[in-house]
């Protein structure tokens, strides 16, 4: 089984790594080390024997067994005059288990020392909750499809991987059309009925900001909930429950028509209850990489991508649920223990598969239970809400802790899961995550805490991590999720290529969309300091780099703190920190930020705890950022001391150097999961006409590049028979620039067509995505509006020009702007900010630099469309002298 590919420097750092983690802040350090003859450590080998005495000469083979060995001699550490930590070495190799590694308070570090899992390193050992797929064969009339008979004891799994390469469950267009019933839908056809196994399929509904002609699906923008079928009869399709429910009836107040009591998103599925695709039937297998398992015939089908070959690979399907669960208690905490040098792999979970779906309301979170759409966290708000208000269900971690005291996880890697990676859940505390890899997982890659009124998270300290590619599954989830805690600090990780927001704090802000203070949280002295955050937001939208809700302390002075951050390269509809409902007590100060669709911090909201007419208390000072708002005072949000950079230079280069992983552990980035593969596909496809010879298209780019960076992609036009009406290529690097590509030498003749997209590295080229909704090639004539509320904000040697675009796009839609300088300057505006801002009526704002101080400038600002350039709208202003 793969794990990491090895360097050399790796196996080097491995015990440097251990020393500097194990010995931080906030675990016990080793004590008595050497200072006698006897120790009590514990030798593991796959290839050892459960009834040898774990001894070096005779390690034992499970991890269980490892336990018992390790927790009597805790039990009896004293008396048996053992000197310093007990440490369970793991050799390398592979672990598989079929259920969880379940640790209580008896596995606790003995008298001021720690018990140390210690890997041969991440590279090396791995824990794996996967059962191996064998004995594969051609599929019988489907070219290019194999199958295998289910591994012995998998009856069911949501994920299949190839040499460490996550495959995808097959997947495509909902085959018929559908009108929401009360159970479900009516379809036009019954072409699902006929499917093979039609209560396999299960709908998937992308949220995101409505864009050209792609729809808005889900419940709110930032969210993917997905339910399964019950049954296709006919053109009656049933699906289940309660996850249907849960999903369509959420209660909303009786004088506010459209406003859930949850407060968080519609109260059913928009876009007329259709989902974006369907997912896991065997009639869908056409793309590389696609899998599906026939539970009823114990069969795995896979569809090869290129280059692989089934009869050497090591494939994968992920099994248990758990790899470690850690289950301290208020009266016996687990405590004083760490896992050093290990990967965790192969994990799934099944609960969306079963009748609770995945009914998301943000972040992972989900409604679960039959009455959960009426009662569940809607405290104070419904007869019979349960308490405290927006305790919904927290997504599970395939590695968890519960009631621990200084738990160290460093130096170890979270790759190939089907829930969160790691959760350190309620009552943990002075704890560490250090040097550690979170890639390729089904949702949040990191969780501290709770807000279901369990005891908080608190002194925690996530560091020097590296988060990226994820979530694979689950696409509102996040890479670090952090609720009710207190002295938590994340600093010095590199969150990169996300779905969603990279880190998300707090929760409960949302009773002030109805007037109503923000729920009272034993939150406070939380900090957010000196990370690297880039690309992320690649799928969904209305999310930060930073995103953070609800009170986060008592005063300015215990409440949170977002400091030394440089974010950039946001893709979808957000801001880089982004302070929502309820967020107060907040201070931004000296982040760097830039590459957000329409604003850098942000919101204001009206603080509902008196009837003062005040703003939530947030400070935002000293920052480098684009949106270039002046110094004010406003009711208690107070700005103050920020700079408009232009670029680069105009940061203190050690400001940007101080930010992302520190040099210690900067060995994390070099390690990549798995083996190298093609894209993920892109996601997304929307497309408007570029005149009578071409059509305009943009997507979500790939943000799982397999393991090589993405270098461009390509749009295939397709006639509604399937055949091509012509393609185009574009460079990533432009692609990102411009957010949009042409593809041309198209004719009227063709027809509506549809567009679908690759990615590709070096590796080669993806799979295609989903379809377009069909659009034909037609001459645009009519110009856009011009844009309004334009404004200048000056500094002495730079300006932010902010506009909203125009309400009128006349017959195109807006693929940029032309921003012209009195100085002689015309300066092209693209991007995919662009396109978002336009359909959610958000405003634009970009830097011109090198002007002078105390020179009066004007600007104009005009939209381009395939029809031309529409007229423009002035402003004017002086920059002050310096």
């Amino acid at each position: 089984m793969p794990a990491l590919r090895s360097t050399s420097l790796r196996a080097v750092l491995t015990g440097v790594l251990a020393a500097l983690v194990l010995g931080g802040p906030g675990l016990v350090p080793s004590a008595g080390a050497g200072a006698g003859p006897r120790t009590a450590d514990v030798y593991v080998s796959p290839s050892g024997m459960d009834a040898a005495d774990g001894t070096a000469g005779r390690p034992v083979r499970t991890l269980t067994r490892a336990r018992d060995l390790a927790r009597d001699k805790a039990a009896h550490y004293g008396s048996a005059r053992y000197s310093g930590d007990i440490t369970v070495h793991l050799a390398a190799g592979t672990y598989r288990t079929a259920g969880p590694l379940v640790l209580d308070g008896r596995d606790s570090g003995p008298a001021g020392h720690r018990i140390v899992w210690q890997g041969a390193g991440a590279e090396s050992t791995l824990i794996s909750g996967g059962r191996r797929v064998e004995g594969w064969r051609p599929v019988a009339g489907r070219p290019g499809l194999w199958s295998a008979p289910a591994s012995q004891g998998l009856t069911d799994t949501r994920q299949l991987y190839v040499d460490g390469v996550r495959a995808q469950r097959a997947r495509g267009e909902v085959p018929t059309g559908l009108s929401v019933t009360a159970t479900g839908y009516t379809a036009t056809t019954d072409a699902l009925a006929r499917w093979r196994r039609p209560s396999d399929a299960e709908f998937v509904y992308t949220g995101g900001e409505a864009l050209w002609n792609v729809e808005r699906d889900g419940l709110g923008q930032w969210t993917e909930p997905r339910c399964r079928v019950a049954s296709a009869r006919g053109t009656a399709i049933t699906m289940v429950q309660p996850c249907w429910d849960n999903s369509n009836k959420r209660v909303e107040f009786p004088d506010r028509p459209g406003r859930t009591v949850s407060m968080v998103g519609p109260g059913r599925l928009t876009n007329g209850g259709r989902p974006s695709y369907v997912e896991n039937a065997y009639e869908l297998l056409d793309q590389p990489g696609e899998w599906y398992l026939d539970r009823s015939a114990h069969t795995v089908y896979y569809l090869p991508r290129a280059g692989e070959d089934l009869s050497r690979a090591d494939v994968e399907a992920a099994a248990a649920e758990k790899l470690v669960d850690g289950r301290g208690t208020r009266a016996a905490p687990l405590h004083d223990i760490a896992f050093q040098g290990v990967q965790f792999a192969y994990a799934t979970w099944l609960t969306p598969s079963g009748p609770e779906g995945f009914s998301e309301i943000q972040a992972g979170y989900t409604l679960t239970g039959p009455k959960g759409w009426a009662t569940q966290g809607l405290c104070g708000f419904v007869e019979g809400g349960t308490c405290p208000f927006a305790s919904w269900t927290k997504m599970p971690g395939n590695v968890s802790f519960a009631y621990g005291q200084r738990i160290g996880i460093s130096d170890c890697v979270f790759a190939h899961l089907g829930a969160a990676g790691l959760d350190l859940g309620a009552g943990t505390t002075d704890s560490a995550v250090r040097g550690s890899v979170f890639t390729d997982i089904s949702g949040n890659g990191l969780e501290v805490g709770g807000v279901d009124g369990q005891p908080v998270a608190r002194g925690v300290e996530v560091a020097d991590n590296h988060l990226y590619g994820l979530p694979r599954e689950y696409h509102g989830g996040v890479g670090i999720l952090d609720g009710y805690t207190q002295h938590t600090t994340i600093a010095h990780n590199q969150l990169d290529h996300l779905g969603y927001s990279a880190i998300s704090l707090g929760w409960g802000g949302w009773p002030d969309k109805i007037g109503s203070p923000a729920t009272p949280n034993p939150s406070h002295d939380n900090v957010v300091r000196d990370n690297l955050i880039f690309d992320y937001m690649q799928l969904l939208d209305d999310g930060g780099g930073v995103y953070t809700q609800g009170l986060t302390g008592t005063s300015m002075d215990d409440g949170e703190l977002v400091t030394g951050n440089v974010i950039h390269g946001q893709w979808g509809l957000g801001k880089s920190v982004y302070t929502d409902n309820g967020c107060t007590y907040e201070t931004v100060r000296g982040n760097v930020l830039y590459g957000a669709a329409y604003a850098n911090v942000g919101s204001r909201h009206t603080d509902y705890r008196d009837g003062l007419g005040n703003n939530d208390p947030t400070l935002i000072e000293g920052n480098w950022w684009e949106e270039g708002a002046g110094d004010s005072t406003n009711k208690g949000l107070v700005t103050r001391g920020n700079h408009i950079m232009a670029g680069s230079a105009d940061v203190p280069p050690e400001v940007v150097a101080r930010a992302g992983i520190e040099p210690a552990y900067r060995g994390v980035l070099d390690r990549r999961v798995g083996a190298v593969s093609v894209p993920e596909a892109p996601a997304r496809v929307g497309v408007s006409t570029g005149g009578r010879d071409g059509l305009y298209v943009t997507f979500n780019p790939s943000f799982v590049d397999g393991g090589s960076p993405v270098t461009g992609y390509t749009a295939y036009a397709l006639r509604a028979d399937g055949t091509e009406a012509g393609r185009a290529e574009v460079d990533a690097g432009e692609f990102g620039r411009t957010g949009v590509m042409r593809v041309g030498q198209l004719t009227a003749a063709d027809g509506p067509l549809l567009v679908v997209v690759t990615a590709r590295n070096a590796y080669g080229e993806s799979a295609r995505s989903l379809a377009s909704a069909p659009v034909a090639p037609v001459a645009a004539s009519v110009l856009p509006g011009a844009p309004t509320g334009a404004k200048l904000r000056v500094s002495a040697r730079a300006v932010t020009v902010a506009w909203t675009p125009p309400a009128a796009v006349g017959d195109a839609e807006v693929v940029g702007y032309r921003v012209t300088v009195s100085d002689g300057r015309v300066v092209s505006v693209a991007g995919r900010d662009v396109l978002v801002t336009r359909a959610s009526g958000k405003g634009v704002f970009r830097v011109v630099g090198g002007l002078t101080p105390g020179t009066s400038y004007s600007v104009t600002v005009a939209a381009v469309t395939a029809a031309g350039v529409g007229p423009a709208v002035a402003v004017t202003g002086t920059t002050p002298f310096g």
